[in-house]
């Protein structure tokens, strides 16, 4: 109950959750950080939308941008013709590691859990079930 009195007491939007959120949330941000996490080295663009399809250049040309102004992902020009550009995560970026394995795991324990049939499934008393 005391998570929920901090929260009447002080604003949503001022926690840690939302703060979180600002910086992560978003259609492709997780992604676009998962994949870098699972690219062990820092990778290109274009690898990153072959890897993310059917993202749009401009979606996510702009995830990058606001991921790096966030300070989560590292981006470096090389000075050559063509143009090269890679992207690696940050200190900061890699302390979301932890949190996305957490995300991850919960994902693939709850797609676990849908696949078993409603009534095995349902935490609800066996008489509230719906059959």
């Amino acid at each position: 109950m005391a998570d929920i009195d901090y929260i009447k007491e002080n604003r949503l939007e001022d926690t840690g959750f939302a703060y979180t959120l600002r910086l992560i949330g978003g259609k492709y941000k997780l992604q676009v950080l998962y994949a870098l996490v699972l690219n062990h080295a820092p990778i290109r663009y274009n690898a990153l939308k072959r890897l993310l399809v059917p993202i749009a250049f401009k979606t996510l040309t702009n995830t990058l941008r606001e991921l790096e102004a966030d300070g989560l992902i590292a981006r470096k020009v090389y000075p050559q013709v063509p143009p090269k550009v890679e992207y690696r995560l940050t200190k900061r970026g890699e302390s979301l590691v932890p949190v996305m394995d957490m995300i991850c795991s919960w994902g693939e324990e709850q797609n676990k859990a849908s696949k078993v049939p409603h009534a095995q499934n349902s935490d609800w008393p066996k008489e509230m079930q719906v059959k």
